[in-house]
């Protein structure tokens, strides 16, 4: 398969459809959906949702099935990159090569935009039609859980708990688990549940999830280190400044290399079971792995 290709395409499809479910600019109060707006369509790399669509496609599902569970992932993750990014928690003036929502529209709205993302994921996740497998309560339970105090903002509290500590490597996984972890597996089970995978199928999934996640906040924590702020399009070194835990801060930058590579195998493992139907899910655990940015 052409990587660059696909992955434009489905940049392109979910782009469109994030644009049918998101209010208008002018729709009044325009400011609120202006700023909603700004964060969606900044430049993201639409990891999160090109990989549910993957995931259905892996279980031979309708990508038009699965592209409402996708926008709603995208609409989680960015609210979560806004408060982030805000002068309370990781304080950081650019986010996807552009100034963060703060910076343009101020704290409040910025506060505001990232309430109103969070709460359209569910009204969009909402309008889905169910499946044979799964109902609209699942689908629900899934995002509300990897988005709740047990997974995502778990792993935000257990991050900012943890800045200017020393941690144990098993806290260091509770944050990652959590903060970036929890969001990457639940794409992947949703796109799974769009196409009535089955309990089988679904645990396999979610094994290559958990594992995909932690390799990707690896890299992350790595390229913030080895980076530039251009090349990233967000602040570079934050995390060093901020006396943050990290990969490379606990093990050193070679050992977080080999403990990116034997994550990521570990990944690519779990899809064994789905043979050559998970090309595409093989290809992006590889490109993430060895992205630059």
């Amino acid at each position: 398969m052409d990587f660059s290709q696909y992955w434009s395409a489905r940049q392109k499809q979910v782009d469109a459809a994030l644009n049918r479910f998101l209010p208008k600019a002018t729709t009044k109060p325009k400011t609120i959906h202006q700023a909603m707006r700004y964060s969606i369509f900044a430049g993201g790399k639409r990891l999160r949702p090109v990989i549910c669509l993957a995931t259905a496609e892996v279980l031979r599902g309708k990508i038009e099935e699965a592209l409402p569970l996708a926008c709603a992932v995208e609409c989680i993750h960015t609210y979560s990159l806004i408060h982030d990014d805000l002068p309370s928690m990781d304080n950081d003036d650019f986010r996807r090569g552009k100034p963060t929502s703060h910076k343009v529209y101020g704290e409040g709205i910025a506060v505001l935009a990232g309430d109103a993302l969070l709460t359209i994921a569910f009204e969009i996740a909402a309008k889905c039609k169910a499946w044979t497998r799964y109902s609209h309560a699942d689908v629900i339970l899934e995002l509300a859980h990897a988005s709740g105090s047990q997974a995502l903002v778990a792993g935000q509290v257990a991050d900012l708990e943890g800045e200017g500590k020393k941690i144990t490597p098993a806290e260091l996984r509770y944050i990652h688990e959590n903060k970036t972890a929890a969001l990457i597996a639940s794409s992947i089970r949703l796109g799974a549940m769009s196409a009535n995978a089955t309990p089988k199928q679904l645990a396999h999934l979610t094994d290559f999830g958990q594992s995909l996640g932690l390799a990707f906040q690896v890299i992350d924590d790595i390229l913030d280190v080895t980076q530039t702020t251009e090349k990233l399009g967000k602040s570079a070194g934050k995390d060093v400044a901020a006396q943050k835990a990290t990969y490379p801060a606990l093990l050193g930058l070679d050992k977080a290399r080999k403990e990116a590579d034997r994550l990521t195998a570990r990944a690519r493992a779990a899809l064994k079971p789905f043979g050559k139907d998970a090309a595409p899910l093989e290809a992006i655990a590889d490109f993430l792995l060895k992205r630059e940015s």
